[in-house]
């Protein structure tokens, strides 16, 4: 089998014989490779027609992939989140019931306190006042916790300055109960009162300034208020004799001692020991005078030593 080409111009025809084998194998080579380059065109059509759907398709599957993992991270963190709210809720719980012990107990110590409910009423926060403070907190919690732990911190401002003033009024009341005198010196009976009485050497009526009490010879004599010594010595009549200034008006003497054991100028407290008890000065018999001045001027100490401090 023969094929004949014939161009239009006027060149020789050319003639080409397929019963050789070179020329099958050039023309089936020549087909192949017709073939292939047909189909990688196609190919190459296809994919640029169908790219962009199908890498549009291939993003939405990503953020698909990545919008379930943020989606599980979101659940981990809320779980976490509500986990530690539980927790801040039960600790707010515990505070609450903290914050009522606390009234319960400024409540009692006024009442042991023996205040004035006028003076100080635990029941009402203390007046205060200051400038506002417009800055806002940042604070991520839920309103309703968020509030509760606002009222709480409010509620404690309020307690510490209660707690504040009822430790001042205390004190100050602990401070004027320690100055002011009060209870017996020295342990024994009254044995003669205050005022006037029968003098004991001439039976003549007499003014006896104070309260004597009888006690056993040596027996401890013990200051009835706090306060500075200024006078430890002999004074005519009251023997050995121990003066205490305690301040706000008061002074106490303490006489017929038979020994002395503080010095002038010497800071003593509720209860210390002054002096032993004896017999000096104008004396029947070892007790205590005891006389308590109030403002330059004697007073009864039998009220003063029958209060309790």
């Amino acid at each position: 089998m023969q094929i004949i080409l014939v161009s239009r111009s006027k060149k020789v025809p050319r003639t080409f014989d397929l019963s050789q084998h070179r020329l099958r194998w050039r023309l089936a080579g020549m087909a192949a490779v017709a073939v292939i380059g047909c189909g990688l065109l196609g190919a190459a059509v296809a994919l640029t027609i169908s790219s962009p759907h199908d890498r549009a398709l291939a993003q939405i599957r990503q953020l698909q992939q990545q919008v379930h993992r943020q989606d599980a991270q979101l659940a981990g963190v809320r779980k976490d989140s509500q986990r530690e709210l539980d927790a801040l809720a039960v600790k707010l719980g515990q505070l609450e019931a903290q914050s009522t012990r606390l009234n319960a107990l400024g409540e009692r110590l006024t009442e042991v306190g023996k205040l004035d409910p006028q003076e100080f009423n635990f029941d009402q926060p203390p007046a205060v006042g200051g400038i506002e403070d417009a800055t806002g907190s940042a604070y991520g919690l839920p309103p309703r916790l968020d509030a509760s732990i606002d009222q709480l911190a409010s509620q404690f401002d309020v307690q510490q300055a209660q707690l504040s003033a009822l430790q001042s009024l205390l004190l100050d009341a602990k401070i004027d109960s320690n100055l002011k005198p009060t209870g017996m010196p020295a342990s024994g009976y009254i044995s003669s009162y205050f005022g006037v009485r029968p003098d004991p050497f001439d039976g003549h009526g007499a003014r006896h300034t104070g309260l004597d009490i009888a006690v056993p010879f040596g027996s401890p004599v013990h200051t009835v208020a706090e306060g500075m010594v200024t006078y430890a010595g002999e004074r005519s009549g009251y023997g050995k004799v121990v003066e205490v200034d305690h301040g706000n008006g008061y002074m106490t003497r303490y006489a017929h001692n038979s020994k002395l054991l503080v010095r002038p100028g010497q800071r003593v407290h509720v209860g210390e020991v002054l002096s032993l008890a004896g017999s000096t000065g104008r004396s029947t018999g070892p007790h205590v005078h005891f006389e308590v001045w109030y403002k330059g001027r004697v007073v009864n100490p039998l009220a003063y030593v029958k209060s309790h401090r």
